[in-house]
């Protein structure tokens, strides 16, 4: 049984601007059943490629849908903050290996880039003051990434 969250979530897809998928199937990721538990394991045990502590509350719920759709109960409007991050479906899809793999679940012209990428980037992003979070680098850099990967090239 699909919950009412996630019909409202299917019903105003477009209203996110999240990354567009090639194929996507919420019947098939509804009968794994709550993945909530697996990804809190993920954070748990350090291997979450995103901000850990802060999806981490919400993985406490018995409706599946909330595992990934985070935030819906208390939303009146379905945003990109209610849809799934790459680092979610990283903990599962663990053989997909960004940068290098990003066309396997993602059209080849598909919008990937962060919105902080801008012109001047590659010259400031390594500044204290950028406010980057660094940790968020590796779900797009790949698992195995290191700023000196980069910088000693």
């Amino acid at each position: 049984m699909i919950r009412s969250s996630c019909v409202l979530l299917l019903a105003c897809w477009c209203v996110a601007a999240a990354p567009p998928l090639k194929e996507f199937s919420h019947a098939k990721h509804l009968k794994l059943g709550n993945v909530g538990p697996v990804i809190a394991s993920a954070i748990d045990k350090g291997t979450y490629l995103g901000r850990g502590a802060a999806v981490r509350p919400f993985l406490n719920s018995a409706n599946p849908c909330v595992a990934c759709h985070r935030g819906l109960e208390n939303s009146s409007k379905v945003s990109d903050a209610n849809m799934p991050a790459m680092a979610d479906c990283l903990v599962c899809h663990s053989t997909i290996s960004p940068p290098d793999s990003c066309e396997f679940c993602h059209p080849k012209d598909a919008k990937l880039m962060p919105a902080n990428h801008v012109a001047g980037f590659l010259d400031t992003h390594s500044n204290k003051q950028s406010g980057l979070d660094l940790t968020t680098c590796a779900v797009c850099h790949g698992r195995k990434f290191t700023c000196l990967g980069c910088h000693l090239k």
